[in-house]
């Protein structure tokens, strides 16, 4: 079965030198083993940083391993930098030496995330479709607000319940998750769902680009032609799990989550 996960992690006042990130829990830099003829692809990444800086991944298998795949951070921006269409292949167990640079201050957090798919990864059952079964098969748009407390220490925090906020599914259906917006900046938000695989999935806490996250999955999968977009039972409602990555500043972030409800 095919997957999709969101993996991300942030450095410590890391300054000028590029750091290697302290992956959040549950993510990794290796990369999952996997069968089957087609590799793991490298979808997109950003960066959440407070200075101007570098973002880094590389590895051994890529076009080189001195500087690998990198670009220019800019303070509260989080733009995707892959160019769309296009993805890095990614091989099993290779390990990505994922890195940023940027501001020195005391308990500053830089943060980076990548989103990475996997056609064939044992062991999980992700349920992903295409725009095109969208289409065949969506009634309504449904929103679903979950206020997220984060803290201060970095990583994944303020875990709970996609419906312990509100819940607008209803009972036993199938919904598609085509995006979601933020009411203040992070470097990630993340859902974890047995559905998915039990892996994350998730994108860029950009709270200035909504037309981008509005509608992530269905952009990056019209883009790559691969199906992208995650389907959830709300039957599990209760035991899908939401989370965000923040800096030390611990900004609250409130996740409207924008389904299509599947016929």
């Amino acid at each position: 079965m095919p997957a999709l996960e969101l993996i991300a992690g942030q450095a410590t006042a890391p300054g000028a030198a590029i750091t290697a990130l302290t992956m959040g829990a549950g993510c990794t830099n290796v990369v999952r083993s996997f069968s089957g003829d087609q590799n793991a692809k490298l979808l997109t990444m950003w960066s959440q940083s407070q200075a101007v800086g570098i973002v880094r991944a590389m590895s051994p298998r890529m076009a080189n391993n001195n500087q690998g795949i990198h670009f220019n951070t800019t303070v509260a921006n989080m733009n995707l930098l892959l160019p769309p269409t296009q993805y890095q292949k990614l091989y099993a167990q290779d390990t990505l030496t994922l890195g940023i640079s940027g501001s020195a201050g005391g308990g500053d957090f830089e943060g980076a995330g990548f989103l990475i798919y996997y056609p064939e990864l044992p062991g999980s059952a992700a349920h992903l479709i295409s725009p095109a079964d969208i289409l065949a098969r969506s009634s309504n748009i449904v929103t679903n607000r979950c206020a997220i407390t984060t803290g201060a220490g970095g990583g994944f925090t303020g875990q709970m319940a996609l419906n312990a906020t509100e819940n607008m599914l209803k009972a036993n259906k199938e919904y598609a998750l085509l995006g979601y917006t933020v009411s203040a900046g992070c470097c990630a938000v993340r859902m974890i769902s047995s559905d998915l695989g039990n892996l994350g999935v998730g994108g860029p806490g950009d709270v200035l680009q909504r037309d981008v996250t509005s509608q992530l999955f269905v952009k990056l999968s019209l883009e790559t032609g691969l199906p992208l977009i995650p389907v959830i039972n709300s039957a599990n409602i209760g035991g899908i799990i939401v989370d965000a990555m923040q800096d030390e500043n611990a900004a609250a972030v409130a996740v409207c989550w924008i389904f299509a409800e599947l016929d």
